[in-house]
């Protein structure tokens, strides 16, 4: 009987959750309309000759751009985060130091081939950060796999070195012949009373014709087995150890290796992200964007949109099982022997936002450094304090000291004796264990709204950044109904629950982000040039994703297989 409300609530719920978006398009759309209609001559390209030539429109040595592209694509995407970063590497796989060798050959090629492509083609972007920041990341990348190389090599070598160590202490038995055994017996001794069954075991009397001779043949006995002792015994010969063997080995015995080690497993963290860093440079660098003032518009929108790209990868991962160690895949934390505080990811997510707001507060003038401040201005200055107050509102919400005090007025009534019933109103709610935090996906949301309904100075501005702002919200509306999911039915085991509402979370966060980096000036500037509908940008946008999506569950799958395989090498 108890059901039938919780359903009826449940279906109130989601059906309102379902009509909010149409009331929030049928709002919106007509503002889009008057932006657009105000703003359709901004929509025609210029001249060809206000355009700067740019590789992406340079018509000679093609192929070596071509061809560097489509091998930094296939290092940096396909193979660096299967081997060289968060999978192999993270797990110890023996496959690590072979799929890291392949990226730096893959990633050599690729450099290889934009050197020869610079030195055969006109500077056409002086001073951009692509050249600067490849390079950098090629050094880090190719130091991480010298400090893997040098202590996987020192592993072998000590480990050779304990094996034959092991076999020299074994003991090692001689084989003799058994006519030697025989001719050693004593002379007087016919080998009767030796096998089962003779007399001369079952009775306990020693008949000897001869003592003496039976002494001297006893002192020779222990004369020879001296002699066998003095002998050395066979044993496997010591591993030989090459040069860079050795020099592996005490480089890895040394104070300072544990520091090594430290930025092995920085570098594993931070690889992917510079990853990208590069890869967006090139992209700004092959069609020459944001130049001169146009840098602050570059920066807000692809920093921005790439936050929200990572946060959807993010979100993917919790999904999929990664962090469940710490609690954050939507099921229960385990508890270890020796607790620590962990953060969750609500709390994380809180952080950054707080975080972003407090920093960019400063630079939401820096476009038009020096000038009156506009009213777009303090648009983009209000939606910095809306990132401040919602980032320390989402931390205090996390706070387990928060919430203990505002328990405090129940934990101090006085005790009285309870009943069976009582006494178990007195415990905590199960939604106790579990962050339902819903103010990171509000300020999200309300972002989204923001700029939506955001005054551009062209049509395909506007929708381009309608098409964001929406995929914005859903994202956010999709982690209410998470939110709404575990609160009517806790998790209670310690594995992923993997609520479905967070693929359309995951989603909307990467494609919105995508889409947001592609709503700069610059970048909506090359769309009309080139007479592109926002639609396009679109529809490959959710290819994209969707390949995404795909490739990180694979990947993620593919780390736990080579963890499981190192668990049954290391059993066996």
């Amino acid at each position: 009987m108890m059901r039938a409300p919780l359903v009826s609530r449940t279906a109130l719920v989601l059906a309102v959750a379902a009509a909010l978006p149409l009331v929030l398009a049928h709002g919106g759309d007509g503002g889009h309309g008057m932006h657009g209609n105000g703003s359709m001559e901004a929509d025609m390209p210029k001249d060809e000759s206000e355009y700067p030539p740019t590789y992406f429109a340079h018509p000679e040595h093609r192929g070596l751009i071509v061809g560097h592209i489509a091998l930094m694509t296939i290092g940096w995407v396909f193979i660096l985060p299967v081997g060289a970063a968060v999978m192999f590497s993270l797990v110890s796989s023996r496959y690590t130091i072979y799929t890291q060798f392949v990226f730096l050959a893959t990633n050599a090629v690729g450099v290889l081939l934009s050197t020869i492509y610079n030195a055969s083609t006109p500077d056409l972007y002086p001073g951009n950060a692509h050249h600067s920041i490849g390079w950098i990341i090629t050094w880090v990348v190719s130091a991480q796999v010298l400090i893997g190389l040098v202590g996987r090599i020192a592993r072998v070598v000590r480990g050779s070195h304990h094996r034959a160590d092991s076999e020299a202490h074994k003991p090692t038995f001689l084989p003799v012949s058994e006519e030697d055994y025989r001719e050693f017996r004593h002379s007087n001794d016919s080998g009767q009373g030796t096998e089962p069954g003779t007399e001369s075991l079952r009775s306990n009397s020693v008949s000897t014709v001869n003592g003496d001779h039976d002494l001297d043949n006893l002192h020779k006995e222990y004369e020879e087995d001296a002699d066998l002792e003095e002998m050395p015994l066979t044993s496997p010969a010591a591993p030989k150890t090459t040069k860079f063997g050795k020099l592996a080995k005490l480089v890895a015995s040394t104070r300072i290796w544990k520091y090594f080690e430290l930025v092995y497993k920085i570098i594993d963290r931070i690889i992917l992200p510079f990853g990208f860093i590069a890869f967006a440079t090139g992209m700004i660098a092959y069609a020459r964007f944001f130049e001169g003032h146009g840098v602050y518009s570059g920066l807000a929108h692809w920093i921005k949109g790439g936050i929200f790209f990572w946060l959807g990868l993010f979100t993917l991962g919790r999904w999929s099982g990664a962090f469940a160690e710490v609690g954050w895949a939507w099921n229960i934390r385990p508890r270890p022997q020796h607790q620590k505080w962990r953060p969750t990811a609500e709390f994380t997510e809180s952080f950054l936002i707080f975080f972003y707001g407090s920093t960019n507060i400063f630079m939401e003038h820096l476009g038009g450094a020096g000038g009156a401040w506009s009213a777009q201005d303090l648009e983009h200055l209000a939606i910095t304090v809306l990132f401040i107050g919602g980032g320390l509102c989402g931390m205090l919400i996390e706070s387990a000291w928060i919430r203990n005090l505002l328990n405090t007025s129940m934990i101090e009534v006085e005790p009285m004796p309870l009943s069976d019933e009582e006494r178990e109103q007195s415990f905590e709610p199960a939604t106790y264990k579990f962050s339902l935090n819903p103010i990171p996906a509000l300020v999200i949301m309300l972002l989204g709204i923001m700029m939506s309904s955001h005054q551009q100075p062209s049509m395909l501005s506007s929708m381009v950044h309608k098409q964001w702002g929406d995929l914005l919200f859903g994202a956010s509306l999709a982690r209410g109904l998470t939110y709404i999911l575990i609160y009517l039915r806790p998790p209670t085991s310690i594995y992923p629950s993997r609520p479905p509402t967070e693929l359309l979370a995951a989603f909307g966060l990467m494609a919105g982000g995508i889409i947001f980096m592609a709503s700069s000036s610059d970048t909506v500037a090359g769309m009309i040039h080139y007479k592109m509908e926002e639609m396009f940008m679109y529809t490959v946008t959710m290819g994209l994703v969707g390949v995404l999506m795909a490739w990180e569950i694979f990947v993620l799958a593919l780390k736990g297989w080579a963890q499981r395989k190192e668990r049954r090498s290391t059993f066996h």
